[in-house]
């Protein structure tokens, strides 16, 4: 057995989000600096540019982590590379190369923690079951999964969404019952929020960071003729419709 506070607050750190069995530990105060990064530290703090990690607690289950993310494991803990066979190795490693994630996303499964390494950027815990089972992310936003969660490969719905949209030509898709980990380059606080029923949402840009599966994204001109798009100043926009939900960063 194993003692240890690592989700004991402190006047350093303290735990800012919980879902499932991950849970977000925020340090405040990065105390452990020289004298001549202190000045810095301290400005970093005060705009909310602070370290964040992700402890996720294990009670006969399994996550799955993007490769590289693990620290520490504490207990009986086991991890095992989530291949299954060469065909599955091979399919994992197409989806590499269209989607920039790694290949391999290693499974930790059985009793105690797994602490991941601490980051700048900001966590997002997502509960697939307010995405309709599946949420569809921007490449590099995966940390974390529980391991009922399977990471797919969504190709675009047709090639302008690609060119011209700014995206590539394929996009990770989280499938399943449970808890996404992502990484936000903004928090929470700073994101848009759009639920969609039967309606569409255009975007000047690709700012979204996530969206429902069961949206159609595509590219389109502003405006119905290149008249009024150039008179408008905007061009192309980036389409989502159907019912779902998008999040949106905008000062990213």
């Amino acid at each position: 057995m194993i003692n240890n506070n690592v989700l004991a607050e402190s006047s350093a750190r303290k735990l800012i989000a919980q879902l499932g069995c991950f849970t977000v530990v925020e340090y405040e105060k990065d105390i452990s600096v020289s004298p001549a990064s202190a000045q810095t530290a301290y400005f970093m703090g005060k705009m909310g540019c602070r370290k964040r990690q992700v402890v996720a607690t294990l009670n006969n289950q399994g996550i799955i982590l993007q490769a590289g993310a693990m620290q520490i494991m504490s207990g009986n803990v086991n991890m095992n590379s989530n291949v299954q066979g060469a065909g599955d190795l091979f399919k994992k490693m197409i989806g590499s190369k269209v989607t920039g994630e790694s290949a391999i996303k290693p499974r930790y499964f059985g009793m105690g923690q797994v602490i991941l390494e601490p980051t700048y950027k900001h966590i997002l815990l997502e509960d697939l079951s307010r995405w309709g089972g599946a949420i569809t992310i921007e490449d590099g936003l995966f940390l974390a999964c529980d391991d009922t969660v399977n990471l797919t490969i969504t190709p675009r719905s047709n090639f302008s969404s690609a060119a011209l949209g700014g995206e590539g030509l394929f996009n990770s898709t989280l499938v399943g019952n449970g808890i996404a980990v992502l990484e936000s380059p903004v928090p929470a606080d700073e994101l848009l929020v759009f639920d969609l029923q039967n309606d569409q949402l255009k975007i000047d840009g690709n700012m979204a960071i996530a969206w429902s599966h069961s949206l159609q994204f595509t590219v389109e001109r502003s405006s119905r003729s290149l008249v009024g798009s150039a008179a408008s100043g905007e061009g192309l926009v980036n389409v989502y419709r159907g019912t779902g939900r998008v999040l949106v960063a905008p000062v990213a």
